[in-house]
C-alpha cells in the first residue's frame, strides 16, 4: 500500500504513465546503493526522460510536501539514496544524452543520466577524454553531486575543478542554469560551487557541462612493490614533493593484493603495491618514468616493471577498480564497507599505518587502497550487516580513521561524499560552519523535502 498521498499518485500516473512505478521491486531497487547501509525504498519511483520531467514531479511533490531523492547508477557508497522518509524517487537513467560536445573549447553538455564509460566511448573518436574516474561507471550527474574524484585526481583534479555549468531544478519545481562555458567568471556568486557536492539536498542536477581533454599521445602505466607500506607511502610523497605529473599513482596493500589476484586471475607479487599511469609526448613519459622509477629505487622499492600495452594497462586498472567487489567476494553474502578520508599528504604516512594497526586485530575481511597522490586513501571491508557485534567493530575502527583524519587537518571523506555514513563527523569537521550550511538548506529547501536526512546533523 503506498504512503504517497492519493492525489499525488493520480497527478504523477496521469503525468507519466507507465513511468511512474508503485512495485514493490522497482521501488526496492531505488532504495539502496552498493554498500552496507540498510534499504529504506521510495513510496513511488519517476522515470525522467527531460529536465522538464523532473521539474513537474519536484513541482507536484513540493505541493504536497513529499520528499524527493534523485536516483542515478545506483553507485553510491554513503547511503545517498536510501528514502529515509518515503517519497518519490526520481531515476535519471534514461537522461542519457549527450547534448553537445566542443572540440574547439575542450567542453560537453550532457544530459544527468549520461554515465562516464559511456561519455568516453562517444569521444574517443573525436581524440578526446574525460578524466574523472572513481572506478564505478557512475552517472555524470551523481559524480557531479558527490563531488566525486578518483585514480586521475593527482593529475586532473576532481569534479569540483572539471565542471563549468549545471541545469539544477530547485526544490519548488523551477529550472536554473548555475555557470557558463566561460573558464573564468566573477559574475555573482559560485552557484555551480554550491551544487556540485550537495548530493541532491539543494536541488536536482539534470544537465552538466564539463570540460575535456586531449586524448595523451602515449600513455604508459608500471608497477612496483614494497616490503613495507611506509616504502610504498613516502615513494607517493616525493614524488608529489617533486611535482612529477603522474596521471594515476595508486596504493594497493597486500591484503588488497591477495583479494585482486584471486578475483581477477591476476598473479601479482603478495606486498604493498604501487601502481602508476603516465601520460604525454613520448619524450615526457619517459623522463617521467625515469624519475619515478630512481625514487622508487631509492625507497627499495622493486620490480619496477611497465605495462605499456593497452590490454596490459586495461586489466591493471580494471583489477583496480574492480577493488571493491575483490574484498567483498572473500566472504560469501557480505555487503561491502567502504570508508574513505582525505588528509594532507604529509601527514598520509601516519595515518595509513595507524590504519593498518586498527586492522591488524579485525575480525572481517579488509584491505587499504588509495589515490595517495592526493592524499586519499579508502578501507573496504567485507561485512555481514546481521552480525551486530561485526558491524559495530568495523564502525569502531571507522570513526578512529576519521577522526585521525580530521585531527591532522583532513577531511572525513575526500570522494565518497557524506550521505548518512558521514553525517556524524560534519560537526566535529565544519565546527560552526555546519550551522550556515543549514541556513542555506533551510533557505533554498524550507520544507525539507530535497534528500531528507542526508548532509546535515
Amino acid at each position: 500500500m503506498s504512503a504517497l498521498p492519493e492525489a499525488l499518485s493520480e497527478a504523477l500516473a496521469g503525468r507519466f504513465g507507465e513511468r511512474f512505478s508503485l512495485a514493490q521491486a522497482v521501488r526496492e531497487q531505488h532504495g539502496h546503493g552498493e554498500s552496507h547501509h540498510t534499504t529504506a525504498i521510495p513510496d513511488g519511483v519517476v522515470f525522467a526522460e527531460t529536465t522538464e520531467d523532473v521539474a513537474e514531479t519536484v513541482s507536484l511533490c513540493a505541493e504536497h510536501k513529499v520528499p524527493v531523492i534523485a536516483f542515478g547508477a545506483g553507485t553510491s557508497l554513503e547511503g545517498h539514496l536510501i528514502a529515509l522518509k518515503g517519497g518519490i524517487s526520481i531515476d535519471l537513467s534514461r537522461m542519457n544524452s549527450i547534448l553537445r560536445v566542443s572540440s574547439a573549447d575542450l567542453d560537453c553538455t550532457v544530459q544527468a543520466g549520461v554515465t562516464r564509460e559511456q561519455l568516453n566511448n562517444d569521444l574517443r573518436d573525436q581524440g578526446l577524454f574525460f578524466p574523472i574516474d572513481p572506478g564505478a561507471n557512475a552517472s555524470i550527474g551523481g559524480m557531479a553531486s558527490t563531488r566525486a574524484s578518483g585514480t586521475n585526481a593527482v593529475r586532473y583534479g576532481t569534479m569540483r575543478e572539471n565542471v563549468l555549468a549545471l541545469t539544477v531544478v530547485l526544490p519548488d519545481g523551477k529550472i536554473i542554469r548555475a555557470g557558463s562555458r566561460a573558464r573564468k567568471s566573477s559574475a555573482g556568486y559560485d552557484l555551480t560551487r554550491l551544487f556540485v557536492g550537495s548530493e541532491g539536498t539543494l536541488g536536482i542536477i539534470t544537465e552538466v557541462t564539463v570540460k575535456l581533454y586531449g586524448i595523451p599521445e602515449t600513455i604508459s602505466a608500471a608497477l612496483c612493490s614494497f616490503e613495507d607500506v611506509s616504502q610504498a607511502v613516502d615513494t607517493a610523497i616525493a614524488i608529489v614533493q617533486l611535482g612529477i605529473p603522474v596521471a594515476r599513482m595508486e596504493l594497493m596493500d597486500r591484503g588488497l593484493i591477495a583479494a585482486v589476484n584471486r578475483y581477477s586471475g591476476l598473479d601479482l607479487k603478495l606486498e604493498d603495491t604501487l601502481a602508476f599511469e603516465f601520460h604525454g609526448s613520448p619524450a615526457s613519459v619517459e623522463e617521467q618514468v625515469a624519475m619515478v622509477r630512481d625514487i622508487v629505487r631509492d625507497n627499495d622499492g622493486k620490480d619496477f616493471e611497465w605495462a605499456s600495452s593497452p590490454e596490459e594497462r586495461n586489466r591493471l586498472w580494471k583489477a583496480r577498480h574492480n577493488a571493491f567487489y575483490a574484498v567483498v567476494s572473500q566472504r560469501a553474502n557480505a555487503k561491502g564497507w567502504s570508508s574513505d578520508v582525505c588528509v594532507p599528504v604529509s601527514e598520509l604516512g601516519g595515518c595509513i599505518l595507524y590504519t593498518r594497526e586498527l586492522l591488524k586485530d579485525c575480525k572481517v575481511p579488509a584491505a587499504i587502497l588509495g589515490h595517495v597522490g592526493d592524499g586519499n586513501y579508502h578501507v573496504v571491508f567485507a561485512v555481514d550487516p546481521s552480525n551486530e557485534e561485526e558491524m559495530a567493530e568495523v564502525a569502531g575502527i571507522n570513526k578512529q580513521m576519521v577522526k585521525r583524519a580530521i585531527s591532522v587537518g583532513g577531511t572525513c571523506t575526500g570522494e565518497h561524499g557524506v550521505g548518512t555514513g558521514k553525517i556524524a563527523y560534519m560537526r566535529e569537521e565544519h565546527g560552526n560552519a555546519v550551522d550556515f550550511m543549514a541556513l542555506l538548506k533551510h533557505a533554498i529547501d524550507p520544507a525539507g523535502i530535497m534528500n531528507p536526512g542526508k548532509i546535515l546533523p
